[in-house]
C-alpha cells in the first residue's frame, strides 16, 4: 500500500470535518450544533478545526462552498441537457428557484449563511453570473434575447434569483412563494426575447 502523504492527510481531515458539519447543520442547524460535536464524531481534536478552518464559521462557510459547487453542477447539466439554448437557460432558472424548495440547501446556504456570513459566498456568486453570462452571450449571438449587455443582464438574473430564493426560504408558505415566483420569472424572461421580424422593435 502506497504510503500516505501529508497532502493526502490534510485533505482528509478537512474532508471529514466538512461532512460531519454538513450533516450537522442540514439536519439541525448552524445554532444548534457545536465544534465538540464536529470532533468528536469525525475522532479529530479541536486544534484540527481551528487549523483548518479558523472556527465554526470558517467551517460553515466551507460546506457552504461545497453545496454551491455542487448546486452549480447541477445548474450547468439542466442547461446542457435541454434541447435548444433557450429551453436550457429557462430550465436553469427555474431550477434555481425550485432549489430553494430542498432542505439542506434551504437551511444552510439561504437561511444560516445568511445570518451567519452575511450572504452567499463572493466566489460562487461571481462564478453563477459568469455561467450566466456565458449562456446569455450565446443567446445574444443567435438572435434569441435582445441585443442587451450580456454583463449586466446576468447580473440582474442573479440578482433577481437570488433575492426570490431568499423570499422562497423564509416563509411557511414556501411551495405558494415558489409558484408565484415561477410566474413572475417567466414574464421576466420574456421580457429578454428579441423580437421576431413580424414583430416592431421596442421603443423607449
Amino acid at each position: 500500500m502506497p504510503r500516505r502523504t501529508r497532502a493526502d492527510m490534510t485533505e482528509d481531515t478537512r474532508a471529514r470535518l466538512i461532512a460531519v458539519a454538513r450533516l450537522a447543520f442540514g439536519t439541525r442547524g448552524y445554532a444548534r450544533t457545536s465544534m465538540d460535536e464536529f470532533t468528536a464524531e469525525a475522532g479529530l481534536t479541536r486544534g484540527a478545526l481551528y487549523h483548518h478552518f479558523g472556527d465554526k464559521q470558517g467551517l460553515l462557510a466551507a460546506v457552504v462552498e461545497q453545496i454551491d459547487a455542487e448546486m452549480d453542477a447541477r445548474l450547468q447539466a439542466i442547461s446542457a441537457d435541454a434541447q435548444e439554448p433557450w429551453q436550457g437557460f429557462r430550465d436553469r432558472c427555474r431550477g434555481y428557484l425550485a432549489m430553494a424548495r430542498e432542505a439542506e440547501y434551504q437551511r444552510v446556504v439561504l437561511q444560516d449563511a445568511r445570518a451567519v456570513l452575511g450572504g452567499a459566498m463572493p466566489g460562487a456568486q461571481l462564478q453563477c453570473v459568469a455561467s450566466l453570462r456565458a449562456i446569455v452571450d450565446q443567446l445574444i449571438v443567435a438572435g434569441v434575447v435582445a441585443p442587451l449587455d450580456a454583463q449586466a443582464v446576468a447580473r440582474l438574473i442573479h440578482g433577481s434569483l437570488t433575492e426570490a430564493s431568499f423570499w422562497i426560504a423564509e416563509g411557511d408558505d414556501g411551495d405558494a412563494r415558489l409558484v408565484q415566483a415561477l410566474a413572475a420569472l417567466e414574464l421576466m424572461l420574456q421580457g429578454l426575447r428579441a423580437p421576431s421580424r413580424d414583430e416592431p422593435a421596442p421603443t423607449g
